[in-house]
């Protein structure tokens, strides 16, 4: 994954459930496992922003309920640091449903994005109405 310029707090952990921002169907996930994370023994793997997750959809239509997927972190409460100083959180706890390549599968993102994730994952702060 490519390096991004902020101190990620990593805030989401194995079990937490996210709203599903984007227009495919899902409503609801649950973090399953993280991409990339090295910790420790008996440790829950953890993520934060513009974080590669894998997730299981929860709520949703029904022909996609159940499946696992892979989806990138665009939005978390917990606040983290930007480079100037500057201290960023948002209302919700938020992601994308991307494929292996880190393409969106959906058509459009509803609400806004985090500038880390257009850092890391272009094509979806292309199709976000905002980022911030």
């Amino acid at each position: 994954m490519k390096a991004i310029s902020s101190s990620i707090t990593k805030s989401l952990q194995q079990k937490s459930r996210c709203f599903c921002t984007d227009n495919s169907g899902a409503k609801e996930v649950e973090i399953i496992s993280v991409f990339g994370m090295t910790g420790r023994k008996r440790m829950l793997p953890k993520a934060g922003v513009a974080d590669m997750v894998n997730v299981v959809i929860k709520k949703g239509r029904p022909d996609v309920r159940k499946k696992v997927e892979r989806a990138v972190i665009v939005r978390v409460k917990q606040a983290y640091r930007r480079a100037n100083g500057l201290r960023v959180s948002f209302e919700d706890n938020a992601v994308v449903l991307v494929d292996e390549k880190g393409l969106p599968k959906a058509s459009e993102i509803k609400g806004v994005v985090a500038k880390e994730v257009g850092e890391r994952w272009p094509k979806i702060a292309g199709l976000a109405s905002a980022v911030i």
